[in-house]
């Protein structure tokens, strides 16, 4: 893992080498392009003197509510999807047209009804998220194997049998898979929310730093914001490692 590891923390010192070489030398403007020592000392002063905390805070609350409902939500649909092909007929079209409109042009509306509280950021973020985690549940749970659903049935289980025993325990590779792919783009949604309306969060922030012409500070923030999307995913990460354990046993036997 170490070894694996090597390679891409020398490509990474090796950028910031390059990147802080490039703006000694060149003497570029802060405000275009700050050096990496620049960025490292306005987030080190953020972090030491608590600026960055509340914002953080924030953030991270409306991803986890905005994942929490959305995820809870898509799951939901996405079973009745897969198990009750009307509701799959009746409903796609719908949740595709919900899709394909740009989640930012949606937020000025969101702050109508909802007004500029953490609500708005939550419904964006959980709308974002939602998408993935149906989409990946109704492929688990569509095309589980055939042979063990006629078992199921030649056994005479009923079809929540089916669900609770056969389909969702062989669907949550896939699950899990969209669940991935949804904690990223919460973090995505709770950004997008904070860009419209609302005066704490990292976007928020981002926003208030463009303002002030602090190009440090925004670049501060950008690297904040991967290091809580990296941290979110690698959770995942560990809690599918924990849940596939069993499934990766039974594929090495």
């Amino acid at each position: 893992m170490i070894r694996n590891s090597i390679l891409p923390v020398g490509l990474f010192v090796l950028m910031i080498a390059v990147w802080e070489g490039f703006v000694r030398s060149s003497g570029v403007s802060e405000l275009v392009l700050p050096a990496p020592s620049v960025i490292a000392d306005t987030l080190w002063t953020g972090l030491v003197t608590g600026y960055f905390t509340k914002h953080i805070g924030q953030t991270l609350l409306e991803i986890v509510l905005g994942l929490l409902l959305g995820g809870l939500f898509g799951v939901l649909c996405g079973i009745g999807m897969g198990e009750w092909a009307w509701l799959r007929r009746l409903l796609s079209p719908y949740i595709v047209a919900s899709q394909a409109v740009p989640k930012l042009a949606l937020a000025p509306l969101f702050m109508i009804w909802f007004g500029f509280g953490t609500t708005p950021k939550v419904v964006i973020t959980a709308l974002i998220s939602f998408f993935p985690l149906l989409e990946s549940t109704v492929t688990a749970i569509h095309y589980v194997d055939p042979l063990k659903r006629d078992l199921f049935r030649v056994l005479g289980a009923s079809r929540w049998q089916t669900l609770i025993r056969l389909k969702l325990p062989a669907g949550l590779p896939g699950i899990l898979s969209g669940l991935r792919v949804a904690v990223v783009l919460a973090v995505v949604g709770a950004v997008v929310g904070e860009f419209i309306g609302g005066n704490q969060g990292l976007g928020a922030l981002i926003i208030a730093s463009q303002g002030m012409m602090d190009t440090p500070l925004m670049f501060s923030v950008l690297l904040l914001l991967t290091v809580l999307g990296m941290a979110l995913y690698q959770v995942v990460i560990i809690v599918e490692r924990i849940k596939l354990k069993p499934y990766k046993r039974e594929k090495d036997k």
